[in-house]
């Protein structure tokens, strides 16, 4: 596909999310779908039951943001907005079991009052960035690292802006690059003077519509061993705009934690902790970009950096279609949306599937 045709599609898709905005109201009419009390084909009512997650709020509206609070019943969409398809953060997020608060499946199946269908449900972002890194270059007081950023959806280029963030230990830095045709080669400078392993943070921008983001992390060696797999370290769960890491192993050690955006960055303080967590005010901020929120530590004498996204995305959540009993058994029918969170656009997909008549 030609780099015309990702605009072209941006633009398309920016269309279409205006339209249905339009048709906010229309969630109210959705509610007899659910409980199945109109006779209609099953596409059609699958269709309505996707929407009707995207477009409620759930029972009680505000079950995102509270931990302790029992889901009544599932919606996806924010709390004190009308906006068609603008879904709450927090719900987002405790849809990924990486989340300390994590709603597990059952719940969820059980609070969308659905009893005779299975549902799977994505969100991510428009576009993809992979980093890589492609060469290592050493001097006397440092060291160049130079990677290759691409951003790219389904294989097509998407031109797109970039923010850069180096973390490592005792050491910080942004670095910007300007707008990229959809491939980019970046240097990170480190000193030798300093351990890793690094962290690179990069967040992008499509230049069609800044609106629309994209986001990845990698982890490399410096001066020390290959990095642990995320996730080896802690557990993230950002919820209300608080970050919770949670440590996996005793004599963890967490020293920074940082908020990183496209237009914004700061160090966060810690406000509670004890030995096996620790909490973190995340800033509210007024940037079309999600945050990546990165705490650095050590264990024992290795030093760590682990992140997350808020939203907590990509996520997927739900039932196996991929699972060949459950294609020959079921008729599985997806539904994709582009979604807000905040006034981000990111990709939504349902998959709905029901027993073969």
């Amino acid at each position: 596909m030609p780099v015309i045709s990702i605009d072209t599609f941006f633009a398309c898709s920016l269309m279409v999310l205006l339209t249905l905005s339009a048709m906010a109201a229309s969630s109210k009419l959705l509610y007899p779908y659910i409980n199945n009390a109109v006779d209609v084909n099953s596409v059609e009512r699958f269709r309505e039951a996707s929407k009707y997650m995207l477009l409620s709020k759930g029972s009680p509206a505000d079950w995102g943001q509270r931990d302790s609070t029992i889901l009544e019943r599932f919606g996806l969409a924010r709390a004190g907005s009308d906006a068609a398809y603008e879904l709450d953060i927090d719900k987002v997020s405790r849809l990924n079991d990486e989340n300390s608060y994590a709603v597990p499946y059952a719940q969820i199946f059980e609070a969308l009052k659905m009893s005779d269908v299975s549902f799977r449900l994505e969100v991510k972002p428009l576009f993809e960035v992979s980093i890589n890194l492609t060469s290592t270059f050493n001097a006397v007081n440092e060291t160049i690292y130079q990677f290759e950023i691409s951003t790219q959806r389904h294989g097509a280029q998407v031109p797109a802006s970039l923010k850069c963030y180096a973390v490592t230990s005792n050491y910080f830095n942004v670095g910007f690059v300007g707008s990229a045709s959809g491939q980019a080669y970046v240097n990170v400078t480190l000193p030798n003077n300093i351990g890793g392993p690094a962290l690179l943070a990069v967040l992008a921008k499509a230049n069609s519509n800044t609106n629309v983001v994209s986001f990845n992390a990698y982890g490399f060696a410096h001066n020390s061993a290959q990095p642990k797999q995320k996730g080896t370290f802690l557990k993230l769960g950002p919820l209300n705009y608080t970050l919770t890491a949670s440590t996996k192993y005793p004599n963890i050690n967490l020293s920074e934690a940082y908020a990183l955006a496209f237009n914004y960055n700061s160090t966060l303080t810690k406000t509670t902790g004890n030995d096996t967590f620790s909490t973190y005010n995340i800033p509210r901020i007024l940037d079309s970009s999600p945050t990546l929120l990165v705490v650095t530590g050590e264990n024992s004498t290795a030093f760590f950096a682990e992140w997350t996204a808020y939203p907590q995305i990509p996520v997927e959540v739900g039932a196996n279609f991929a699972n060949p009993t459950t294609i020959a058994l079921t008729n599985v029918f997806a539904y994709p949306y582009i979604i807000t969170i905040g006034s981000a656009f990111y990709e939504c997909t349902v998959w709905i599937g029901g027993p073969r008549g």
